[in-house]
């Protein structure tokens, strides 16, 4: 070695190692558990496995070796990997949620830009291209799923403990705070139940094993959005917006506070974007036109779809079968369709 080198000039060098994927370093995020001097020189570092892909944990040590040799001169790094359980609130945000491929959340800056909607009708798009599918009803206050799915007076049933089933319809499972309420009985909770009931959901639900789950947030950037995003591993984030200014200003504060808690962005999906008059075929824009090809741009995510405006939609969700479903060959469930697929072909493959 050129110089001394100290075990913390040895953490310093490893907090400006990423964790893949993230903004944030290997040291914030607790994988770097420990830093001691090898036997005949070196240094040994112990990594905390929190039940990442190994493919992940190798890209860690590449960078590791990598800056210690070439930049420190140390001639001899031993990796030691300890491996945890990748329990909910692992500090890197990544636990994965047993036999859930990949979890999606769908999400928009404020309410009444039909993100429930788009939630439904992406979860059941996906189900209709043969992938299983889960649907969380994360908004907490305004739960729409057991509408919007038409599961009526069924509850989940127990599976002893504090464990339980999700509902399934339509073949995809549920689960809702909807269904442990009284009809029109309201949520009236702080902050701490809203991040429990959420946390809960997540951990206490028995999905089996399927490809993706789908999790429809409350509007806003607050307490359910900073559990999931801090208690799963995310593999994208769906922003819901109409064209109007007003919407896409809470959108991007959407987009904003996703970033800062390192969420990979899918996209903006622009809904309500026009309604086109199924007889003379004229085009109207009733909430204006391109902004959310303008966030596309000076947010540099893609637009991954702009949804018509139409009836059937409402209706078909009042009466409790996502429009995919109940009309297949709906323009606009040809506009849904071609959201899933978008989404799908954007999922990481192991």
């Amino acid at each position: 070695m050129s110089r001394n080198v100290s075990e913390q000039d040895i953490f310093s060098a490893l907090g400006r190692i990423h964790y893949p994927g993230y903004r944030t370093d290997i040291v914030s995020l607790g994988i770097v558990e420990d830093v001691t001097l090898a036997a005949g020189g070196g240094f040994v570092i112990t990594l905390r496995h929190p039940g990442e892909k190994d493919r992940t944990l190798r890209e860690i040590g590449t960078q590791i070796h990598q800056l210690l040799a070439h930049e420190l001169g140390v001639p001899k790094v031993e990796l030691k990997v300890r491996k945890v359980e990748a329990e909910l609130g692992e500090k890197t945000g990544r636990a994965r949620i047993e036999g859930t491929r990949w979890v999606i959340a769908v999400a928009s800056g404020k309410g009444g830009v039909g993100k429930s909607t788009v939630a439904v009708n992406l979860a059941a798009a996906l189900s209709q291209n043969g992938y299983k599918v889960g649907l969380l009803d994360a908004d907490i206050y305004g739960p729409s799923i057991p509408m919007m799915m038409g599961t009526g007076d069924e509850r989940p049933r127990s599976a002893g403990g504090q464990n339980f089933y999700p509902l399934e319809r339509y073949g995809i499972k549920l689960i809702s705070i909807g269904f442990f309420l009284q009809e029109n009985a309201p949520v009236i909770w702080r902050g701490p139940m809203v991040m429990s009931a959420v946390r809960q959901f997540l951990k206490d639900t028995l999905w089996g094993r399927q490809d993706f789950l789908v999790v429809d947030l409350p509007p806003g950037t607050g307490d359910a959005q900073l559990t999931l995003a801090q208690q799963v591993a995310l593999d994208g984030v769906v922003i819901v917006t109409t064209p109007q200014e007003v919407a896409l200003a809470d959108a991007v504060r959407a987009v904003q506070m996703f970033r800062q808690v390192h969420c990979p962005l899918l996209g903006i999906v622009e809904n309500m974007s026009y309604f086109e008059c199924p007889d003379c075929g004229e085009r109207d824009e009733p909430f204006g036109h391109g902004g959310g090809d303008k966030m596309s741009r000076e947010e540099s995510i893609p637009l991954l779809g702009c949804l018509p405006i139409y009836a059937e939609i409402r209706a078909t969700g009042d009466h409790g079968m996502p429009l995919v479903l109940a009309h297949p060959h709906h323009p606009a469930a040809t506009a849904f369709k071609e959201l899933a697929r978008r989404v799908a072909s954007a999922m990481p493959q192991s």
